[in-house]
């Protein structure tokens, strides 16, 4: 094998883990969100979890965040804009990827 398939190959690894990273850190923000909006909606426990997976789920629908989106509006039925509900998908987005760094490192 060549280096530059060796380099092609490290790339091509990284370009699939970053991807995997990217994945994971997206499906916890949309958790996150689930658990503030079961929150609102007075849920508590097992309840509030069961909601925060409806969430995640709804993320396959389609491409971006927008069908998180329309979901969490739906169910909020006017406690929250669509705006703020973007607002806050973005503050927990970071804070998702704060947590699977550190699940990485500590080997979780």
């Amino acid at each position: 094998m060549t280096t530059f398939d060796d380099r092609e190959n490290a790339f091509e690894a990284k370009f699939a883990h970053d991807e995997e990273m990217q994945f994971k850190a997206q499906a916890r923000a949309n958790k996150l969100l689930g658990l503030w909006a079961a929150e609102l909606m007075g849920k508590t426990g097992e309840d509030a979890e069961a909601y925060a997976k409806t969430v995640v789920i709804a993320d396959f629908e389609e491409a971006g965040s927008e069908d998180v989106v329309r979901k969490v509006a739906a169910d909020l039925a006017g406690k929250a804009s669509a705006d703020e509900i973007r607002a806050k998908l973005a503050e927990y987005l970071p804070i998702a990827k704060e947590q699977i760094m550190q699940e990485v490192a500590s080997g979780d």
